[in-house]
């Protein structure tokens, strides 16, 4: 089970009690923009999204989206993990913060972590990133880890490009 701590953060599975920050961060004017609509109109909307998503894809693969929540507070910040999508070869690091939570270093903490466990832990020497090409700041996140642009890619189903980078260990 992926479960990791940092100094100021902790990551840990999803649960219902999140889901109306999910639900918030999940509707947010930036999500929306450079992650896209996932459809989560209401809290239980949001619920299910724990459920049938990330609970699934954390029993098949031990590992995935994890709610990310401050030390010192308990308060939910964000999200952030490892996913295996069907649309990619290796496992891509996805994270998201709500925006009061933003301009703190947190994503470059969590992330780091998380990138730590899948060396450490899955073994892996390679993750993937997938980003709107237009998103600065979290491409600014991905170098600053060390991520390499490797050039654009077509997710299959949606119509414009984003980018890809590559993380090696």
């Amino acid at each position: 089970m992926m479960e990791i701590e940092t100094e100021r953060l902790r990551l840990v599975r999803f649960e219902q009690q999140h889901a109306p920050e999910l639900f918030r961060l999940m509707n947010d004017p930036d999500w929306l923009r450079f992650i896209g609509d996932r459809g989560i109109r209401t809290v239980d909307d949001a619920v299910r999204q724990i459920e049938e998503r990330y609970d699934v894809h954390h029993r098949e693969h031990g590992y995935g989206f994890c709610a990310v929540l401050e030390k010192q507070t308990s308060n939910l910040v964000g999200l952030c993990g490892l996913i295996q999508r069907d649309t990619l070869p290796e496992i891509d690091l996805g994270y998201a913060l709500l925006p009061e939570f933003r301009g703190r270093g947190y994503v470059q903490e969590v992330a780091r972590a998380c990138l730590d466990y899948a060396r450490d832990h899955l073994g892996r020497n390679q993750v993937l990133a997938i980003v709107n090409s237009d998103n600065q700041r979290s491409i600014s996140v991905l170098v600053r880890l060390g991520f390499v642009y490797r050039g654009p890619y077509r997710v299959p189903g949606e119509e414009r490009d984003i980018a890809l980078y590559v993380w090696q260990a």
